[in-house]
Order: C-alpha cells, then sequence, then structure tokens
C-alpha cells in the first residue's frame, strides 16, 4: 500500500476500483455515449484514449494526469453528476484545469445526493504506482491510499 497526499477541490470520502489513463481525458468524447445515449456503466467512448476506451467509468476511480479537450469539459462533468453517471471520484496527478474544477465544484454544490470527491496535485509517482482494478481510498484532507 501507498499513500499520497493531494490538494482536495471538492471534499468526500471513497473506496473505489481504479480505472486509469497516464494521457490527457477528453471529458466531452469520453463520456459523450454515457450522456446522450443512455450507457449506465459510462463505457469511455474516446478511441484516441486506448488506456480507458470501452472501459467503464462509473462508480471508479478515475486516476488521471488532466483533462484536456472543449470548454465544455465543466459542464459534462456536472452533467454526469446530474444524471447519476460519475466517477466515484477523479485523482489528477497535476493541477486541475479551471473547467473541470468548476464542473466539480458546481456538481458538489448543486446536486444533492452526489459526492464525487475530486484530489489534484498528486503527483506523477501517483500514476506510475496505480493500476486499473487497485483499490483506491480517498479521505477527506486529500489522502489518497492505493493498494
Amino acid at each position: 500500500m501507498r499513500e499520497f497526499k493531494g490538494r482536495v477541490v471538492t471534499p468526500g470520502t471513497v473506496t473505489a476500483p481504479a480505472v486509469v489513463t497516464r494521457q490527457g481525458f477528453n471529458t466531452l468524447a469520453s463520456m459523450q455515449m454515457a450522456l446522450q445515449f443512455g450507457d449506465k456503466k459510462v463505457k469511455c467512448g474516446d478511441q484516441s484514449n486506448p488506456d480507458l476506451y470501452e472501459k467503464p467509468m462509473f462508480g471508479k476511480a478515475l486516476c488521471l494526469p488532466q483533462t484536456i479537450g472543449s470548454t465544455t469539459g465543466g459542464l459534462v462533468l456536472y452533467c454526469a453528476c446530474a444524471m447519476g453517471r460519475q466517477p466515484a471520484c477523479m485523482l489528477f496527478a497535476n493541477h486541475i484545469d479551471s473547467l473541470a474544477a468548476a464542473g466539480a465544484v458546481l456538481a458538489d454544490v448543486w446536486v444533492d445526493s452526489v459526492t464525487m470527491p475530486v484530489i489534484d496535485c498528486l503527483g506523477d509517482e501517483f500514476l506510475e504506482y496505480v493500476k486499473d482494478d487497485m483499490t483506491v481510498t480517498v479521505l477527506e484532507d486529500g489522502t489518497v491510499r492505493v493498494e
């Protein structure tokens, strides 16, 4: 087991299996099928991301370096939370971008009964260590345990 300490963007505690990408996460391309066509497993639809393509993201600890793509990224995260199709948490190795942060914070404030902890600044070592299906636990203080 390893522990990593990051910055809390949205608070919460959760334990979930990891799903990992080591390249930028295009929020719209990845979640479009779930939001438009009702894919309840939220399988990644981004063919440009071989780490995640067709893997379920719902209820998973989504481990990523950063988000990329269009300015709709924050709205997509907010909508995923509003529809109950969000990852269990989002864990960023790098600083979160302002659009993803806005979507996560708005969902945290406006969507009742949905929690999606978001931690950033976990570092490159975090992404080097974590692998798909490892158990990830997020604590309120930004500590992330990976086993």
